[in-house]
């Protein structure tokens, strides 16, 4: 499942960066042709977010990644006490 994820994560980032460089540079495309442009950029940049996302936590879980630092909700209502102080 991870390999699908990963190969999500690519083809969305090259639709993002191919169809963002389209609606950035050409100079002759109809007012349709580049909503539709910025449209796929944006649906590419989406999906890259949240595939990277979906692989950075399977990459945790399985221990392949060190986890991040994050504080439980006591370590951080403790520490946002003190930060006053």
């Amino acid at each position: 499942m991870t390999k699908l994820i990963a190969i999500i994560n690519v083809i969305a980032w090259a639709g993002f960066w191919a169809f963002g460089y389209i609606a950035l540079t050409s100079s002759d495309l109809s007012e349709g042709q580049l909503v539709i442009a910025v449209l796929l950029a944006f649906a590419g940049l989406v999906m890259g977010v949240l595939a990277y996302m979906k692989l950075v936590r399977a990459s945790e879980a399985t221990g392949y990644a060190k986890g991040s630092n994050q504080l439980d909700a006591a370590a951080r209502n403790r520490a946002q006490e003190e930060w006053g102080k």
